[in-house]
């Protein structure tokens, strides 16, 4: 086995990315806190070529040297939109036939393991605030919520880690 160096990776250039057909994935981050999160977030994005990241409420935006410490280039090539209310970006997201599902613990949330995409239908995932979560009003308008079981004692992981396992889920799913 030998390690792969950069130049074998395939790497797109920033113009073969925005013209690459997207994963039908759109991100909602809602009161993000963590700079590093939203950096994290946005390099996720671009690993699976997620269709659009909105930033709401106090997420910051780019260019910020803090998010740009993680996202290493990210938000030159995914492409994003600040809006301050995410109810507004649910419901406009619904009016256009987007499947909106909350990343969060609730009553009769689908376990991640259970959920089913449709290969012709494209969804937008809302994940919340690092100490509060998604809020209950933007659950409420939600298509559904997702729940990533958990076994430990601690039930909660890092935003951008989450963010990380269901889109890596959802991608696996929808190429298969």
């Amino acid at each position: 086995m030998r390690k792969l160096e950069n130049k074998e990776l395939e790497r797109k250039s920033i113009e073969d990315f925005k013209e690459a057909e997207k994963t039908p994935i759109i991100i909602v981050l809602d009161d993000i806190r963590s700079l590093h999160n939203i950096g994290s977030v946005f390099r996720t994005s671009d690993a699976f070529l997620i269709e659009k990241i909105y930033l709401c409420g106090i997420t910051a935006i780019p260019p910020n040297k803090e998010i740009h410490k993680t996202a290493l280039g990210a938000t030159e090539t995914v492409s994003w939109e600040y809006q301050k209310d995410v109810l507004s970006v649910i419901e406009n997201l619904k009016k256009e036939n987007v499947s909106v599902f909350a990343i969060e613990q609730v009553e009769n949330a689908v376990f991640l393991q259970d959920f089913k995409v449709a290969k012709d239908k494209k969804y937008a995932l809302v994940f919340g605030n690092e100490v509060f979560g998604v809020s209950q009003k933007a659950i409420e308008i939600c298509d559904g919520t997702i729940e990533i079981p958990q076994l430990g004692t601690k039930h909660s992981l890092n935003i951008s880690v989450s963010a990380g396992i269901v889109v890596w889920d959802l991608f696996k799913k929808m190429k298969h």
